[in-house]
């Protein structure tokens, strides 16, 4: 599994994630930094193939052809100092591996790092594996609770 920045190519299976339509999940690619954890289903290094991060075609729809499998994704953007992550969904390996990409960020930055995690799924497991800490409710999301989590690096060591 190879963690790189999401195109438009992955609209269709960020989407499925998600169960929004296509081109909500293609303009969330377009406003804020989102990451794809892929398989490699066509075989990496297939010769000719155009590369993941460089989609072929002109911009008018013809790239919609993604040459991975798309196994989870992290979207997020920095407000006020503090990284957000906005969105995620996946397998369990492939969150785990996605929120290395915020968290790393916010280290370098000098950021803290604050996530919104739906009660079910893996996300509770995975933030608190990377040190969050949970910090209060945060609003239904979808008729679903959900908890705001804070990590902040320089109080991690």
């Amino acid at each position: 599994m190879r963690v790189r920045d999401a195109v438009e190519a992955d609209a269709a299976a960020v989407g499925s994630m998600t169960g929004r339509p296509r081109g909500v999940a293609r303009n969330m690619i377009h406003d804020r930094s989102v990451r794809v954890a892929v398989t490699d289903d066509a075989g990496s290094e297939s010769g000719g193939a155009p590369s993941p991060s460089e989609p072929s075609g002109d911009g008018d729809g013809g790239d919609d052809t993604p040459v991975d499998a798309v196994a989870g994704f992290v979207a997020f953007d920095v407000r006020d100092g503090t990284v957000h992550v906005t969105n995620f969904e996946g397998t369990a390996a492939a969150v785990e591996r996605l929120f290395e990409e915020p968290v790393g960020f916010a280290k370098r930055e000098g950021m803290s790092v604050e996530v919104i995690v739906p009660a079910d799924g893996v996300g509770p497991e995975v933030v608190e594996a990377f040190g969050f800490e949970a910090a209060g409710s945060g609003p239904r999301i979808d008729g679903t609770a959900t908890t705001r989590y804070w990590f902040d690096p320089a109080e991690s060591g």
